[in-house]
Formats: structure tokens, sequence, C-alpha cells
């Protein structure tokens, strides 16, 4: 039996569904992703420490769905690879480097939420402009720097999977593979780090309300920046429900006995490059008008919006804070 052959376990209609679905997918992660990292750029009211790592989760989408995803629509509609041993050995490469880029800064932006909300005095010091450019250099070296033996056939080696009928990770002509390895350190670790950062967010934010109700500007505060707090864990959970299947598919069907299931899974995995831009309109205002300033390029009228926002505003507030660490901090 050759690849080809393998590969139509997958039935026709089945691929060419998938196929259509993931250049929808490509399409709007370009459009949504390219859209947030201009308005972060071009807007000083959501230009924040946590919009700093927001934008680079953005890019490694944005990345994703240039690269990576136009050769999972050709692989579905073609019924098997046709691009070659090079690419079939890259493509997976910046795949597992995106999952890495994408988990870790939401752990980062967990951490920023947490020191904010919970250790306030140490925020400054701690994400000053120079260490969050260090932050985000370390995530994608650290997120790419861990396929580097498999590329070099060290550890595993990548290549077109004869079960799978995709370019993965395969073991190498030892039996090893790094599969586990990275499920447990580009996954489960910093799942965890996710949640207990959120956990404890929580139990401070419900132990300080009493004390805070008296502190109107206080309390406007920490209530904007829950809202992004909140943001930022739905966009984790989205990401768990995205990848979480494919992973466990992966392991649990090896022989690919159920293969509706995998292309579902993959379409899972591809749909979380996409997913982050929608749930930055949905949950946000600031993001939402970001956007609508962008897309009409009324640059103008956000700077006045800026100049004359009510003193009593949430957004106000923020942007005073924002001011004052400046002033009293190395730039961030």
């Amino acid at each position: 039996m050759s690849l080809t052959d393998k590969f139509f376990w997958y039935s026709r209609p089945m691929l060419t569904v998938a196929g259509v679905i993931t250049l929808i997918i490509m399409i709007v992660g370009v459009v949504g992703n390219s859209l947030t990292v201009v308005a972060l750029v071009r807007n000083a009211k959501i230009r924040t420490v946590a919009a700093a790592f927001i934008a680079s989760l953005c890019i490694s989408d944005l990345l994703f769905c240039l690269m990576v995803l136009p050769f999972a629509a050709s692989q579905f509609f073609h019924g098997t690879w046709i691009h070659g041993d090079v690419l079939c050995s890259m493509i997976p490469l910046l795949r597992y480097g995106s999952v890495g880029v994408s988990l870790l800064s939401i752990v980062i932006i967990s951490i920023n939420r947490y020191i904010l909300i919970a250790w306030p005095a140490l925020y400054p010091s701690i994400f000053t402009r120079a260490k969050v450019t260090l932050y985000i250099i370390g995530i994608w070296a650290f997120s790419y720097g861990l396929q580097v033996p498999t590329l070099f056939g060290i550890w595993g080696t990548f290549g077109l999977d004869d079960k799978l009928g995709t370019c993965s990770i395969k073991e190498d002509e030892y039996g090893r593979s790094p599969k586990t390895m990275l499920f447990l350190c580009g996954f489960a670790l910093p799942s965890i780090i996710i949640v207990l950062s959120y956990a404890t967010i929580f139990w401070v934010v419900r132990q300080s309300h009493k004390r805070m109700a008296g502190h109107t500007s206080s309390t406007n505060y920490k209530r904007s920046e829950m809202h992004i707090t909140k943001m930022v864990l739905v966009i984790f959970i989205c990401f768990v429900v995205c990848y979480l299947p494919i992973a466990i598919i992966k392991v649990l069907d090896r022989n690919v006995e159920h293969p509706p299931v995998h292309v579902i899974c993959y379409i899972l995995l591809y749909l979380a490059s996409c997913v982050n831009p929608v749930v930055y309109v949905t949950m946000n205002k600031q993001y939402r008008q970001a956007y609508l300033n962008t897309i009409q390029c009324n640059f103008v009228n956000n700077i006045e919006s800026y100049n004359t926002q009510p003193p009593n505003s949430k957004t106000h507030l923020s942007v005073n804070y924002l001011k004052n660490m400046v002033i009293k901090s190395p730039k961030v």
C-alpha cells in the first residue's frame, strides 16, 4: 500500500471539506491577527505590558496561518504530501514551535496578571521594557530551540508519518521520540502554571474586594484589569479546547482507526490560530474601539478621544496608572 493509499483511509469528501475549512481559517487568521498587531501598535490605550505578549502571540499565530495552513490545506486537497522532504521537516517544526510560543505567551501573561493584582509594588521592577523584550525573546528561543535536536535527527525526526499520513515527529532509528517530553514541558506544565496563577488571582480579588470597596479609583482600576485577566483566561480555555484533542487522539488512536476524529482534531488545532482576535473583540471594549479606529484609519479622532476622556472613566484611570508607572520606573 502506497503512502497515498494510506492517506485515503480518510474519505475524499471529508478531506475536501477539511481543506475548504482550513483555507477559511487561514484567511480569517491572517486578517484577524494582522489587524490585532496593527491596532496594538497604533492605539495607545491598549498598548500595555500585557499587550506586548499578546502581540507576540498574534505574530506567532499569523506566521502559523501564513506558513503552515497553506500546506495543510494542500495536503487535504491532494490526499497526500506533495511538497518534498525538506518542507515535510520544516512544517511540523513551525507547527510545534507555534504551539510553544502561544502557550508560553499565555503563561507569561498569566504571571503578569498575577503580579499586577497580587504584588503591584513589585510589578514595575519585574516588567520593565528591557525585561519584557528578554521574556519574549526567551519564549521564542525556547519554543523553537526544543525542536533543534529533532530537526537534526538526534532525538526523533521530522518526516511523513506513514500511519497518520501527515508530516509530524517520528521515532528515530533508536526508537526515540520527544513527543512525551514536549507534551509534559510544552503543554502540561505550562497549563498547571496558568491554572494556579488564575486560581490565586481570583482568590486575591475576592479577599480584597471588601477592603477596596471604599476606594473608588482603586476599585475601578482593579475591575478594568480584571476584564483583561478574564479575557486571557478565556484565551487559555480556547487554547486547551483546540490543542488537547489532537494530543489525546494521537496517543489513543495511533493506528488511525477513526479517521474522522483525526480530521476534526486537526481542524480544531488550526482554529486556534484565528480564535484569539474574536475573543479580543467580544470581551474587551477598548480592543473593539482600537479595531474600529484601525479599520477606519481615524487616528485623529482617536487622539482627541484620548485627550477628552471623562476623568471618572475606567480608561482614564488605567491610562493615568500607566503614566505614573512610566514616570516612577523604567519605561515598559
